[in-house]
């Protein structure tokens, strides 16, 4: 005896699933192959397209999928510059410190109390100028005996000679011996060489009295005075009376990088000597300007430099002894050069190059050799023309043929020109007030 089947809940929902995915399927099929739903396609492409034109075909790509040269974006806004003949100077900058063209410490040259000070503290003197006296009576002293020691020896002298002569006389009379004689002309050498010693005993005794005004060994200003009248001072002393330092002329030492040094060593033995100014440590004040006077006989090894010294006049005392100040070497001056704003200037594999607006407003990449660079300015030696112009700003997104859209050069606005109209068209319309 047989049973009908029996269909349990869990089987019927697996029959009802494989049946929703077979219409699945099917309306699948009917619905790619139908001619109908191309139907929807200009509805979904055409914000796409649209964007394309209003972007200019921006989206054109050139050979390697990059964007071609020349292509036909929007042009970009830039600010220019113009390469201008000019002369540029090559200044080079270094620190340095002052220092005293002469420091002199005047100390006694003999012992003795110091009865008078005769200068005042920070005074301009001159070489020879008295500055103290020493107590100058036992020096006196000594002078008046070597004077009176003098005047015996030539006494003595004097009368030895004139016994010489008288033996002289006798001998050719035959009435004395011949040595004795000889023994009066010994006498009388001896008392011409006591005569001589004495003598420069009495000068000595002469020089040490007048040491005993103390003056200046050279020109300059005076210090603070180390010792005050009434003190025995000595000649031994290590401090001395006072410092004098000569700062008119006044020299400064700096040192030079060498790989910067050839047009100096250059110029350095020249027939015109290289201008050096000396400038505040905040580098906005001018103290002095002076000339290069000499320069070290070999390069430090520790620091790869090269010491100069420079002199300045300093007649109005800027400058002084241990100060540090800012050195501007005018190493060199370029006559004659292309000059561009080194903003400009960019970099690249191929070494410098700029971006110049050509014709029909389009810029073109090109190479160049630079020059010395000095602050804002550079020299273009190859590759640049006077009068052309070179993009300073906006050079992010440019690319060799990309339009561009002049706004100034060099910081004068331009005219408004008419659309189509060259970069280098506009330069010649009238400008507006900056």
């Amino acid at each position: 005896m047989s049973y009908p089947q029996q269909h349990t809940p869990r089987k019927r929902g697996l029959l009802i699933a494989l049946a929703l995915i077979a219409a699945g399927s099917g309306a699948y099929f009917f619905a790619s192959s139908s001619p109908d739903s191309t139907a929807t396609t200009p509805a979904t492409t055409a914000p796409s397209a649209q964007a394309g034109q209003r972007s200019g075909g921006a989206t054109a790509r050139g050979p390697g999928g990059g964007m071609g040269r020349g292509g036909g974006g929007a042009p970009q806004a830039i600010r220019a510059t113009e390469a201008r003949p000019g002369t540029l100077d090559i200044v080079l900058n270094a620190l340095g410190t002052v220092t005293a063209s002469n420091t002199a410490t005047v100390k006694p040259r003999v012992s003795g109390q110091l009865v008078d000070v005769r200068f005042r503290e920070g005074q301009w003197v001159q070489r020879g100028d008295v500055l103290a006296q020493i107590d100058p009576r036992p020096f006196q002293i000594q002078l008046d005996q070597a004077r009176a020691q003098r005047i015996k020896s030539e006494a003595q002298l004097s009368a030895a000679r004139v016994d010489l002569e008288r033996y002289r006389a006798l001998l050719a009379q035959d009435s004395i011996a011949r040595q004795q004689v000889d023994t009066q002309e010994a006498l009388v050498r001896q008392h011409e060489g006591t005569l001589e010693a004495d003598r420069a005993a009495e000068a000595n005794a002469q020089l040490q009295l007048e040491f005993t005004r103390v003056t200046a060994p050279a020109a300059g200003r005076l210090g603070l005075r180390q010792v005050d009248a009434g003190n025995q001072i000595n000649a031994q002393d290590s401090t001395g009376l006072v410092v004098i330092t000569q700062t008119q002329p006044i020299h400064a030492v700096f040192a030079l990088a060498a790989d910067s040094l050839a047009p100096v060593l250059e110029r350095v033995q020249g027939p015109t000597p290289l201008v050096v100014e000396a400038w505040s440590r905040d580098g906005r004040t001018r103290l002095a300007q002076g000339r290069l006077l000499s320069a070290d006989n070999q390069i430090d090894v520790s620091t790869g430099t090269l010491k100069l010294k420079a002199e300045f006049a300093n007649t109005d005392n800027s400058l002084l002894p241990n100060q540090f100040v800012n050195i501007r070497l005018n190493a060199d001056t370029r006559q004659d050069s292309i000059l561009l704003h080194a903003a400009a200037i960019q970099r690249n594999a191929q070494g410098p190059f700029v971006f110049v607006v050509e014709e029909q407003s389009r810029v073109s990449v090109r190479q160049i050799r630079l020059g010395p660079v000095q602050g804002e300015l550079a020299v273009v030696e190859d590759g640049l023309k006077a009068g052309e112009h070179v993009v300073l700003d906006g050079t992010d997104r440019l690319r060799d043929g990309a339009p561009v859209n002049v706004l100034s050069i060099d910081g004068a606005p331009l005219a408004q020109a008419a659309q189509g109209t060259s970069a280098i068209s506009r330069v010649n319309l009238e400008r507006t007030a900056p």
